[in-house]
């Protein structure tokens, strides 16, 4: 026998799997729709709450912070115009999403809210100028008639939005923020206009001071929530506008939207390719770090994958459009992030449950407060007069009708339920562009929670740990039979297969430019191998076991095989008629960074086991080059599923990295399905999270980002929850004036948002 060595590479063995996914089975539809109206957390609470338990409609999701519904419902039992019209009898506008639309419309949002803070800012400005002037220097003349004319836009024009989503929700027996702000500010500046009557106090000053900051408060969580959202809006905004394409050998300069599928498109050097396809003449380098989160360009040639919106370097391209509009790159990756952002984590729906009570609550808290100051005013009386020795808003002198109703004030205005709902969807929103950014593409939040947690990740082998390419690596042939013969045998079968195993075998073949002949009666034998019929011989290639079980005898070839398999080579077995003519090992080469990873999850106490079809002997070679602490070999594509589950017996929450269709059912399995994607196949619907550059780095990225995002959730809750247990308290006996509860309600929103943009600060 006579061997020959090309190198090092590896395989799977010879058993194709079926490709997998996912089905929504039925009519079902899942949809995102913008939600116009919210103010407050518990707007989102009762949007839920209206449209749970309807029937047909199986899942109704309110992201508060990006202000759209996820829903998911049967066509067939409701309409959506019924679903919008549930809607819009609680206060609320339901419409269809459109990026580029929704992004301008943000923006105006977010302008008006700036108009309306610096016109309110200047108005309650000027009211407490004169304030201070009127009770330390001079009384003014005409003063309640001057705060009066310049209080009653800002309580009545500017905030006259707040007045009507405060009827509306009052209306569907569902009271928000906006009723709290409504009922500080309306009352007070009303009983105010007594003063033109009779000698009492005003509050007008109050309902002014309480609206701008409110308004101020409303500006600001706007501008830090834009900020938490921008990946979606960096995502569209990357896209090129126009295309050059040739129409009967003209250039012809269109829009990107009237593409379609087979048009040539001209891709200059420094140009965005417009939409995804496929090289058909030119060189060139491309960046595609927008997708990867890889820095270093791509060489690019015929036949190659290129991804829309990304960047050419030098050499000119033309381009075969092969995907448009909503099936595009970029598309899907802008779906998975807004579906991330809209799915809720696990810990947020008791949050969810206590925010829907949460007004109704704190109205009761407040009615409560102002009849305890009428009947125990001596009580409340000496509280104050403690508090006023440190506090110097706190004035005990007050009737007990009017500190009832300014500490009343003070109670509806210090409360915030916003930072409750913010708590969760900012940091998603922030956590899902970074991994955006890196190539990271988390489908949805309670991924994010388990992911933590994780004790033990599976991996799939080809593709997953190695590159997926495997190539020929050795050849060894019996007495008499020659390398090409060998090769010509093998070939003639395996191209018949569509086994990543079977390319790498014709693809030698065609390198050596041998003929292939056609061959009859193809059969793959699943875990063995593949078998047919050439010119009335049948030709094997695959298992020791094949061979066997046609009668032959590969014991004669038993060390080599051996050998083989120990370096982390598949080897084959070839036989025509009854002979065995050699061995073709092929073997897939390891991914750099598959070590390191591999070696960084372990360290962090992550048990890390492969599942692969390939024999025991040539799995531990190859975990042992990664450092897999576990081999599970052998095993056929419909028995990966049951490997998970004995390792979610053994270990508890497990993980598991595959291709995202071959290995769909294991993926779905797992606690948290990791697919591996690679140029634009991100559409993966088994998994949770995609790897885009296919590295098993970006695996511990997403352990490290789950863990960071999860963290900041924590935390937003604490101070959501801390700032409420200590602020309504202190508001209740007296000590909290009300234009300082609105100010702390604004910040407590704030410092939640800001807290989740602190993440892209964190070294992930």
């Amino acid at each position: 026998m006579s061997t020959q060595n090309f190198g090092i590479a590896e395989y799977d063995p010879a058993s194709a799997e079926t490709p997998g996914g996912s089905e929504n089975g039925g009519n079902e539809i899942k949809d995102t729709l913008v939600i116009d109206g919210m103010s407050c957390a518990a707007c989102a609470a009762s949007i839920e709450t209206v449209l749970k338990g309807v029937p047909g409609i199986q899942e109704a999701g309110v992201n508060f912070a990006s202000e759209k519904l996820n829903l998911r419902y049967d066509p067939d039992t409701i309409r959506l115009s019924e679903i919008k019209k549930r809607v819009k009898d609680v206060g609320y506008e339901l419409r269809e999403q459109d990026d580029e639309t929704d992004a301008d419309a943000e923006v105006a949002k977010m302008n008006q809210a700036k108009r309306r803070l610096v016109l309110s800012s200047l108005l309650a400005g000027s009211v407490m100028v004169l304030m201070v002037v009127h009770m330390f220097v001079a009384q003014v003349p005409g003063y309640l008639a001057i705060v009066t004319l310049l209080g009653a836009p800002v309580v009545f024009g500017l905030g006259f939005h707040v007045h009507i989503a405060s009827f509306r929700a009052l209306r569907s027996r569902r009271p928000n923020m906006d009723v709290l702000v409504s009922l500080g500010s309306l009352p007070p500046f009303l009983i105010g206009l007594a003063g033109f009557f009779f000698p009492v106090q005003t509050f007008i000053e109050m309902a002014t001071t309480i609206m701008t900051f409110h308004l101020i408060g409303k500006y600001l969580e706007a501008r830090a929530k834009g900020r938490a959202s921008q990946a979606i809006r960096k995502l569209i905004q990357m896209g090129a506008k126009t295309a050059i394409i040739l129409v009967d050998g003209q250039e012809t300069e269109v829009e990107v939207k009237e593409l379609k599928a087979g048009d040539i498109m001209i891709v200059k050097p420094g140009e965005k390719v417009p939409t995804d396809g496929r090289v058909v003449s030119g060189q060139s380098r491309v960046d595609e770090s927008m997708a990867t989160g890889e820095p270093v360009p791509v060489s690019k040639s015929e036949g190659d994958e290129v991804i829309g919106a990304t960047i050419n370097k030098n050499g000119v391209l033309r381009v075969e459009v092969t995907k448009v509009g909503k099936d595009t790159f970029l598309s899907q990756v802008i779906k998975l992030v807004e579906e991330c952002q809209g799915t809720k984590v696990p810990i947020q729906e008791f949050a969810d449950r206590v925010t829907g009570y949460f007004v109704p609550i704190i109205l009761t808290i407040t009615a409560l407060t102002f009849i305890s100051f009428n009947l125990f005013p001596e009580f409340h009386q000496g509280i104050m007069q403690w508090g006023a020795g440190f506090l110097p808003w706190v004035n005990p002198d007050l009737t007990p009708l009017t500190a009832a109703f300014i500490t009343s004030t003070a109670v509806l205005v210090i409360a915030c339920p916003c930072a409750l709902g913010l708590g969760t969807p900012t940091a998603l929103m922030v956590g899902s562009g970074i991994g955006a950014e890196r190539g990271i593409l988390i489908r949805n939040g309670e991924a994010v929670q388990t992911m933590k947690d994780i004790r033990a990740i599976a991996f799939d082998k080809t593709g997953t740990i190695t590159e997926g390419r495997p190539t020929v690596t050795d050849m060894v042939t019996s007495d008499g039979v020659s390398e090409e013969q060998l090769l010509t045998a093998a070939a003639a079968l395996e191209r018949s297969s569509e086994h990543p195993l079977a390319h790498a075998v014709v693809e030698a073949a065609e390198q050596r430019k041998l003929p292939l002949t056609e061959i009859e009666a193809f059969e793959a034998v699943t875990g063995a191998g593949v078998r047919g019929s050439l010119n009335g011989e049948i030709l094997r290639v695959g298992t020791r076991k094949m061979m066997s079980d046609a009668g032959m005898d590969p014991s004669a070839f038993e060390p080599d095989l051996e050998r083989l398999e120990t370096e982390a080579k598949t080897a084959m077995l070839v036989s025509r008629g009854e002979r065995i003519l050699g061995i073709i090992a092929v073997a897939d080469p390891i991914k750099e960074d598959s070590v390191r990873a591999i070696a960084a999850l372990e360290k962090k106490g992550i048990r890390t086991a492969m599942i692969t079809g390939d024999n025991e002997r040539t799995a531990a070679a190859i975990a042992k080059k990664v450092g897999i602490s576990r081999v599970i070999a052998g095993v056929l594509p419909d028995g990966k599923v049951d490997e998970i589950r004995r390792l979610q017996e053994e270990f508890g929450l497990v993980a598991m990295v595959g291709d995202g269709i071959n290995d769909a059912p294991a993926l779905k399995q797992a606690n948290v399905g990791i697919a591996i994607g690679t140029g634009t196949d991100v559409a993966i619907e088994a998994a949770d999270v995609t790897l885009v550059r296919g590295s098993l780095e970006g695996l511990v990225t997403s352990v490290n980002l789950s863990t960071e995002i999860f963290r900041k959730i924590k935390q937003n809750y604490f101070w959501a929850w801390a700032y409420n247990a200590v602020a309504v308290p202190i508001a209740v006996f007296g000590l909290l004036h009300p234009m300082i509860g609105a100010a702390a309600m604004a910040m407590s929103s704030l410092n939640v948002v800001y807290n989740s943009l602190r993440l892209k600060k964190r070294p992930i």
